[in-house]
C-alpha cells in the first residue's frame, strides 16, 4: 500500500514538474518575440536612416534656401529643397535663446514661420507693433518665391510686417556683416543716413529702434507695395520680387 501511495505522489509531482518545464519554455519562445515587437520601431528607423544616407538622403540634409526673422530675436532658418526646416541659427541672444526654446527642425517653412510668430516673446512684441523683417534668400528662384509666398501669407494682417527676397550674393554679404538679411538691408538704409553706424551697432538693436533711427534721420526704410497689406523691402533693385 505505501509503495502505491509514494508512486501517485511521485507522479503528481512529475506533473508538476512538467507543467513548470513546459511553462518556462513557452516563456522563453515568447521573450524574442516580444523584444522583436518592442525594437521594431526602432529598427524601423533606423532602415529608413540606412536608405536616406545610402539612396541620396544628402538631398534631405542639404540646405538650399534660408529664411531669416527679425524683431527683436533674430535667427535664420535653412530649408532643404522640400523646403523642410533642417538648421536653425540664432544672429542674436535672443534669437538663440528662441532657436532653442522653439523645435522646429523638419517643419515645413510656414509651419515654423507659425510657430515663431505665435511664440510668447515675438506675439507680445507684434501686440506692441514692433517691426517684423522676414527675409528669403537660395538659388532656385521658384523655391525661393514659394516661401516668399509662405512668408507673406504667415504676416497677413500684420501692418508691420516686411517680407521680401534676395539673391545669394546678397545673403553672403550680409553674413559677413555678421547681420541677418533683414538687419542687413535695414543697416544700408541706415548707413546711408549716418556713415558712422556700424553692423555691430545694428546687431544689438531691434528692427523698431533701427527703423526709428532712420525716420529720425529724414530716412524710411527701402520698401516697395507687398501683398496683404505689407510691404516688401528692396535695396539697389537686388533680389527678387514678388509682383
Amino acid at each position: 500500500m505505501d509503495d502505491r501511495i509514494r508512486a501517485a505522489f511521485d507522479a503528481i509531482h512529475a506533473e508538476e514538474a512538467l507543467k513548470e518545464h513546459t511553462k518556462a519554455a513557452l516563456a522563453a519562445r515568447q521573450r524574442p518575440a516580444v523584444r522583436r515587437r518592442r525594437l521594431a520601431p526602432l529598427l524601423a528607423c533606423l532602415a529608413l536612416v540606412v536608405v536616406l544616407l545610402g539612396g541620396g538622403g544628402w538631398l534631405w540634409f542639404t540646405p538650399t534656401a534660408s529664411v531669416s526673422v527679425d524683431i527683436n530675436p533674430s535667427l535664420e532658418l535653412r530649408l532643404n529643397r522640400f523646403s523642410r526646416v533642417v538648421a536653425v541659427e540664432g544672429a542674436n541672444a535672443d534669437g538663440q535663446a528662441l532657436a532653442q526654446e522653439l523645435d522646429l527642425r523638419f517643419l515645413d517653412c510656414a509651419a515654423a514661420l507659425e510657430a515663431i510668430l505665435a511664440s510668447d516673446t515675438v506675439s507680445a512684441l507684434l501686440a506692441q507693433d514692433s517691426a517684423l523683417t522676414i527675409a528669403v534668400s537660395g538659388q532656385d528662384e521658384a523655391q525661393c518665391q514659394d516661401l516668399l509666398t509662405q512668408a507673406q501669407h504667415c504676416t497677413a494682417g500684420q501692418e508691420n510686417a516686411h517680407c521680401f527676397s534676395a539673391s545669394s550674393q546678397e545673403h553672403d554679404e550680409a553674413h559677413q556683416a555678421g547681420l541677418t538679411l533683414g538687419k542687413y538691408r535695414a543697416y544700408l538704409a541706415l548707413h546711408d543716413l549716418d556713415p558712422t553706424v556700424t553692423p555691430e551697432e545694428v546687431q544689438n538693436l531691434t528692427m523698431a529702434e533701427i527703423r526709428d533711427r532712420i525716420q529720425a534721420l529724414g530716412g524710411t526704410l527701402p520698401t516697395g507695395s507687398g501683398e496683404h497689406g505689407q510691404t516688401q523691402a528692396g535695396h539697389h533693385g537686388q533680389g527678387h520680387h514678388s509682383e
